[in-house]
C-alpha cells in the first residue's frame, strides 16, 4: 500500500479554497494534516468547509510541530519567498502559487535551496500539465521545429476589476466556496505588481515551459487604467539564444468572457499557434505537413472547468506534489520556469518605471 502524502496549506483564501484544497481532498493518496492562515476569520471558514481539524494562525508553529512530506503554499505573493524558504528549510516538498515569487534574486535562491536540499519545487501553473503544453514543448525542445526566432504572447482576461480591487462582479462568475480575492490585486504591497504578476506569469510560464529559453534583455511599457497597479502590458524580450518575443497582456475584458491566451513559437522549420483557453491549435512540421488541436468544449477557463486534463487542469498543480512525494510522478511545473517568469517579469516592471528603458536579466543580479 502507497504511504499517504502527509501535506499541509498555508494560505487558505480564494485560489486554496478553489482549487488546492478540493483537489488534495480528492487525491487518494492524500493527507491533509493542517492549514494555516493568519486571518482567525477566513481560516475559520475554510477549515469548516473543508472539515479539517487542525489550523494554525502561524505557519512557523506548524512547520516545527506537523509531520509533513509537503505543503502547499497559496498566500499573497509578497509572502511567498519567506514562505517557501521556511518549507525548503524544513526538508519538505512545495508546491508554490504563481508567481513563483516578485524578484529574480529571491527566485534564484529558492531554486539553489530547493537543488540543494534534494526537495521538489512545483509552480502552480495548471496549463502546463495539458496536452497541449506537452504537446508542444515535446516539438520544440526535440529540435524538429528548428531553432526558435521568433515567440508572441498574448493574454487578454478579465482581471482588471480584481486589479481596481473587487472581486463582487466576478462572484457568479467563480462562485467562490468560501471567499473571493477581496482587494488583494489591487495592493502592490501584498502583489507587487497587476496584470504581470497576476495573468503574464500564466502565459510567460507556458512561453519558457515549451521554449526552455531564458531572457536576455527586456524593454516594457503599462498602462494602469486609473488603477495603482497595470492592467496593460506591452513588453519586448531577446531570449539567450538571439530569439525575440513579444509578450502583451490585457485584463479589461467584462467579468465571463473567456479572453485568449495564445502562444505562437516560429521556428526556422516549422511553427506552431496555440489557444489555451480555447485550445485550439495550428502546428505546421518541418516536412509541410499540419497538425490541428481542435477546441475544448467550453473552453479552458477555471470557472468552468473541472480539473479536466483537456480544459483547464486546476487540480493538477497539488496533485503533482501528492504525486511527487509518493513517487508516482516528476515535477511537472519546475521552479526553474517559474524562475525564468520572474527574471522577466522583474526586467519589465524595472523597464517600465524607467519608460520604456533596456533592462538586462544579468543587472538583477548586482
Amino acid at each position: 500500500m502507497t504511504k499517504k502524502a502527509r501535506v499541509a496549506v498555508i494560505g487558505t483564501g480564494w485560489w486554496a479554497t478553489t482549487a488546492h484544497l478540493p483537489a488534495l481532498r480528492a487525491h487518494p493518496d492524500a493527507e491533509v494534516i493542517a492549514v494555516a492562515d493568519q486571518r482567525p476569520e477566513v481560516l475559520a471558514k475554510a477549515t469548516e468547509a473543508y472539515e479539517i481539524d487542525t489550523q494554525y494562525t502561524d505557519y512557523q508553529e506548524m512547520l516545527d510541530k506537523e509531520d509533513l512530506d509537503g505543503v502547499v503554499v497559496a498566500t499573497w505573493n509578497a509572502a511567498h519567498y519567506e514562505t517557501v524558504r521556511a518549507c525548503l528549510e524544513h526538508d519538505l516538498h512545495v508546491m508554490v502559487e504563481k508567481p513563483m515569487v516578485v524578484t529574480a534574486k529571491q527566485a534564484r535562491h529558492l531554486v539553489d535551496l530547493s537543488r540543494g536540499c534534494g526537495r521538489e519545487l512545483i509552480v502552480g501553473y495548471p496549463w502546463h500539465f495539458s496536452s497541449r503544453a506537452l504537446r508542444a514543448q515535446e516539438l520544440v525542445r526535440s529540435g524538429d521545429l528548428g531553432k526558435v526566432q521568433y515567440v508572441n504572447c498574448h493574454f487578454s482576461s478579465s482581471a482588471g476589476d480584481f486589479i481596481r480591487g473587487s472581486d463582487e462582479l466576478h462572484r457568479e462568475v467563480f462562485n467562490y466556496p468560501v471567499v473571493g480575492p477581496g482587494d488583494v490585486y489591487s495592493d502592490p504591497e501584498r502583489s507587487g505588481g497587476g496584470q504581470g504578476h497576476l495573468q503574464i506569469t500564466h502565459s510567460a510560464g507556458i512561453m519558457y515551459f515549451i521554449t526552455g529559453l531564458r531572457p536576455s534583455t527586456v524593454m516594457a511599457f503599462m498602462e494602469n487604467l486609473g488603477a495603482r497597479l497595470d492592467i496593460v502590458d506591452a513588453i519586448t524580450v531577446r531570449m539567450d539564444n538571439g530569439a525575440l518575443a513579444s509578450v502583451g497582456s490585457t485584463g479589461n475584458l467584462q467579468p465571463g468572457d473567456p479572453g485568449k491566451l495564445s502562444v505562437t513559437v516560429h521556428c526556422d522549420r516549422g511553427w506552431l499557434d496555440i489557444d489555451f483557453v480555447s485550445g485550439a491549435g495550428h502546428i505546421r512540421h518541418a516536412d509541410g505537413t499540419d497538425e490541428e488541436l481542435p477546441s475544448i468544449e467550453g473552453g479552458g477557463q477555471p470557472a468552468a472547468a473541472e480539473g479536466g486534463e483537456d480544459a483547464y487542469p486546476i487540480h493538477a498543480t497539488s496533485s503533482n506534489l501528492v504525486d511527487v512525494i509518493t513517487g508516482k510522478a516528476l515535477n511537472g511545473s519546475p521552479c526553474e520556469v517559474g524562475w525564468r517568469t520572474v527574471e522577466m517579469l522583474d526586467a519589465a516592471y524595472r523597464s517600465a518605471a524607467s519608460g520604456g528603458q533596456v533592462v538586462s536579466v544579468d543587472s538583477l543580479y548586482d
